[in-house]
């Protein structure tokens, strides 16, 4: 048992190195001025940036969505194939993903400025050039490429979770196949859906990469403004600590509604068998 322990002493260091103390700092600059007194203006200014919060939020969630819509029947086909298909179809997901982030970013940069690959093949086939670069549809389709992967794989694996009896029997009893999927199915692979939106909607919400690169600061996003509170020339801290607060707020509120989701359903699946 003191072993046990004992191996756990450089975890624990790290986490209070690594993420207790920076996490103590970040909530002290929030709360303070510039002179180290308590305030609350900091969050009150926030005001000031609120169509910053609006364009972050409404460009992720329809990226989320778009991630759902897509992700979800790529997930479902996936689980119906065999086992070389499916290995295929894994290695298909994951090799871009070995790639590095500013390398897949800075691919799609190349494909939809002005003079891309896409405006080229589209003047070759005679049709109008679009120009895309430097806009929100532009970040969108960065983020929708980038974080497509997190939206199929936990899906992927609920579906691969889901008992064949349970379908078996849900067709012994005359159920359709569409009704097996919205009364069997569906539901079952529920927590891989919330997880998978999840892991879409964080990133996407507070990315500063991809808004820079294909936005090209035309869109600023809640990353690129708190970045620019930490390395722009208006340097304040104590704001930026203030929106990556609010930030940690969000993101641990959408981890407790996805823990309660995968609670109730863990519960739904006892008292089904």
């Amino acid at each position: 048992m003191k072993t046990t322990k004992a191996a756990a002493y450089p975890y624990v260091l790290w986490l209070i190195l690594f993420t207790a103390i920076p996490m103590l700092i970040v909530f002290y600059y929030a709360f303070t001025n510039e002179a180290g007194s308590f305030t609350l203006m900091n969050f009150k200014d926030m005001a000031d940036y609120s169509i910053v919060f609006f364009n972050s939020f409404r460009l992720a969630i329809i990226s989320t969505l778009i991630c759902l819509v897509l992700g979800y029947p790529m997930a479902y086909a996936m689980s119906k194939l065999g086992r070389r298909g499916r290995t295929a179809a894994m290695i298909m997901i994951m090799v871009p993903m070995w790639m590095n982030f500013l390398l897949r970013t800075y691919a799609w940069l190349t494909i939809l400025e002005n003079n891309g690959l896409l405006n080229a093949f589209l003047s070759a086939v005679h049709m109008p050039e679009l120009h895309i670069i430097n806009t929100p549809a532009a970040v969108g389709i960065g983020m929708v490429y980038n974080y497509l992967p997190f939206m199929i794989l936990p899906i992927y694996n609920s579906l691969e979770a889901i008992d064949n009896s349970l379908i078996e029997a849900a067709r012994d009893m005359g159920c359709s196949s569409s009704q097996v999927f919205t009364k069997v199915v569906l539901p079952l692979s529920i927590p891989g859906t919330v997880s998978g939106i999840i892991m879409v909607f964080i990133p996407a919400v507070s990315t500063f990469v991809i808004s820079k690169i294909l936005g090209g600061g035309a869109s600023i996003l809640i990353g690129d403004l708190i970045e620019m509170q930490f390395l722009g020339g208006t340097y304040d801290a104590n704001m930026g600590a203030a929106i990556s607060l609010v930030m940690m707020v969000i993101i641990t509120l959408f981890t407790m509604i996805t823990n309660k989701i995968d609670k109730d359903n863990d519960e739904g699946s006892v008292l089904m068998s």
